[in-house]
């Protein structure tokens, strides 16, 4: 992978630019999560925590939430509430919920969420990027809502990686 922000094949120029931002951030989750195990995925650090399972799911979910608001334009039905709303929200639910599964488990629905978001990606325009919205109450638009889903997965993956320093200090004594 080239660590360049630069315009991609079949996006235009802004969402090139995303896409840059959103590969880089996913390849630096993928190396800090390689090779774990379930019972590594499981591990809770300390009580109220959550898992490295869990934040992966959660990275997933976020993702999943803001491809139903943005692009199918409508609030997540009782389908996606059973099968996302867990990781969406984590807490005790994730805690509960989001667990006993393989590495690849995660991986995939990583995958599955990032290729429909760039699908959605490449059917639009600049102009939509920079389209004002509410959100969270707050004047914002559709670049400042998905420059959000890839700063989240960065605030994640540094509690992952914390996560896994603590795994490894817990292995060695």
């Amino acid at each position: 992978m080239e660590y360049k922000i630069e315009t991609k094949k079949g996006y235009s120029p802004q969402f090139s630019y995303l896409v840059s931002q959103m590969d880089y951030a996913r390849k630096t989750t993928l190396d800090s999560v390689r090779g774990l195990t379930p019972s590594e995925l499981d591990f809770l650090p300390c009580e109220g925590a959550n898992s490295i399972g869990a934040l992966l799911l959660h990275m997933a979910a976020v993702e999943k939430g803001f491809q139903i608001e943005l692009f199918d334009e409508r609030r997540p039905n009782e389908q996606e509430m059973t099968e996302w709303g867990a990781a969406y929200s984590l807490g005790e639910d994730g805690r509960k919920n989001i667990n006993g599964n393989p590495l690849e488990f995660y991986l995939t629905k990583l995958d599955e969420v990032r290729k429909k978001t760039f699908q959605e990606f490449s059917e639009r325009n600049d102009e939509w990027l920079f389209e004002s919205r509410l959100w969270d109450n707050q004047p914002s638009n559709h670049y400042f809502i998905w420059f959000h889903v890839f700063e989240d997965e960065i605030n994640h993956r540094g509690q992952i990686r914390l996560i896994r320093r603590i795994l490894s200090d817990k292995n060695n004594f």
